[in-house]
């Protein structure tokens, strides 16, 4: 597929059915005068894989208008001429015309290059910008590091963490004991033996005659990731709070250990935390934590293997208030959220999430957000919600209230995922389904209509193919289906 089938692709997935800007495309209602500006811009596309456009035409509210000729010349050499001067190394641009909903959309793109990090001219290495949540922002100092490795091929888990040591030391640092029992093998005799195994593994390598520790065994393995300068702050911390925010700390607790070691440490945690309550449902009672264990467990797998190695200042959290439990983790997602459930996972960190595969940490790839909103479901409980920040990822999670107490967006939410895992298992949405989902009165049919319709309107599903010609007997599959 060559940038512009690429670029007509993103158009349309920015447009509709919600509208959002993307790091791989950037909406343009005219040029800006900052010439400054729009150099950070072109060296954001062209530090990014497969590089970036921009559209011209579209709107800040996403509504659509075609650029006259006269402004579509000016455009085009204003940001070649930019292009070609004011970075580090001169970059050809390429543009073409496309029609969308009746408007002639230019489309303007910057290709990626292949000597990175791309920066603004007559400055440093560290003048380099990047996209993240659709906007562009300067590289911190560990990206630029981090750029430059990639560049090199090397990944964040074959980077070291400590070099220079001996055998002894590296099974001190990592825990070697632990790691044999995860792949079901005894513990070899002999330190060489045991730190051999280990590299094979990729957690560590002999390099002139000495011992180094990879950032992979490190964050997986560490017997205390403060042994660990460089990664001494991508530890865990879960806190509860008192109330609905964070102004009053009841507790907070770290964890320190890698995460194949303290995973099920964090969430039996999270658990202890968590105050039973009596549940209802007719004829029985029983006792029950707020939140599923299985979603909690599953998101916080996600987060641990999914996150922004790169990212300096920003530690893992989870917190639980008096109305919600959240998970956050540093980095954008590399997908996009509304397709959490069907697609498989897009990690930076693959060969992490492969060890924790591995030591049967977590799910095969892509089920585990399907786990986490089944086990949501089977408790009735709001859908999970998925915010992106500039520089973060935000898993939420709700007590169980009445639908009539959600609000319209959370309902819609509700519904849509409900159809994801519905069509993931084979099946499509009905009335009764709904209803079903949201604990709702067997003969409200007509509530579970509005808020389908609802769903429809925000544009995250659509009437199946397979439906019949009665409405009271439709089905429905996701937007993508």
């Amino acid at each position: 597929m060559d940038w512009k089938e690429e670029a007509v692709k993103y158009l349309h997935r920015s447009l509709y059915p919600v509208k959002t800007e993307l790091n791989e495309l950037d909406w343009k209602s005219g040029l800006s005068e900052k010439s400054e500006r729009l150099a950070q811009h072109i060296s954001a596309f062209a530090n990014q894989t497969g590089g970036g456009t921009f559209a011209f035409g579209v709107n800040n509210d996403a509504s659509l208008f075609t650029p006259s000729r006269e402004q579509t010349e000016e455009i085009v050499k204003k940001i070649g001429n930019i292009a070609r001067n004011n970075l580090n190394i001169p970059i050809r641009i390429e543009h073409t015309s496309v029609e969308l909903d009746s408007s002639g959309i230019l489309l303007v793109h910057v290709p990626e290059q292949k000597d990175k990090p791309v920066y603004l001219r007559a400055m440093t290495i560290y003048d380099s910008y990047y996209r993240s949540a659709g906007q562009t922002h300067k590289m911190s100092k560990s990206q630029v590091h981090a750029i430059l490795a990639a560049a090199e091929g090397q990944t964040f888990e074959d980077r070291i963490a400590m070099s220079g040591i001996t055998a002894e030391k590296v099974i001190t640092l990592l825990d070697f004991a632990r790691f044999y029992r995860l792949i079901n093998k005894s513990v070899p005799s002999g330190i060489d033996l045991i730190v051999e195994g280990m590299e094979a593994y990729g957690f560590c390598r002999k390099e002139d005659g000495a011992w180094s520790v990879t950032n992979l065994g490190a964050v997986l393995l560490a017997r205390d990731l403060k042994n660990f300068p460089s990664l001494a702050f991508k530890n865990v911390v879960v806190r509860q709070y008192k109330g609905n925010n964070n102004l009053h700390l009841s507790s907070e607790t770290f964890f320190h250990e890698g995460y194949a070691l303290s995973l099920d440490k964090i969430v039996d945690h999270i658990m202890s935390l968590l105050e039973k309550t009596e549940f209802i449902r007719t004829p029985f009672r029983e006792n029950r934590y707020p939140y599923p264990e299985v979603s909690i467990r599953e998101l916080v797998a996600n987060a641990l293997i999914h996150q922004d190695f790169d990212i300096q200042g920003m530690t893992l959290s989870v917190e639980i208030f008096g109305n919600r439990l959240t998970i956050t983790n540093p980095g954008v997602p590399l997908i996009d959220t509304n397709r959490f459930i069907d697609m498989p996972p897009k990690s930076r960190n693959e060969k992490v999430a492969q060890s924790m595969f591995l030591f049967n940490l977590c799910e095969k790839r892509g089920s585990g957000m399907d786990r986490a909103v089944a086990g949501v479901e089977e408790m009735r409980l709001p859908a999970i919600r998925i915010e992106k920040g500039e520089y973060f990822t935000r898993a939420s999670l709700f007590p169980l209230i009445k639908y009539t107490e959600m609000t319209k967006a959370d309902k819609i939410q509700a519904c849509y995922q409900h159809t994801c895992l519905l069509y993931e298992n084979g099946m499509e949405l009905t009335n009764a389904s709904l209803r079903s989902r949201l604990d709702m009165n067997k003969n409200n049919s007509a509530g579970a209509s509005r808020i389908i319709s609802d769903t429809v309107d925000s544009g995250l599903i659509k009437l199946s193919d397979k439906a019949p010609d009665s409405k009271k007997y439709s089905s429905y599959v996701p937007y993508y289906a």
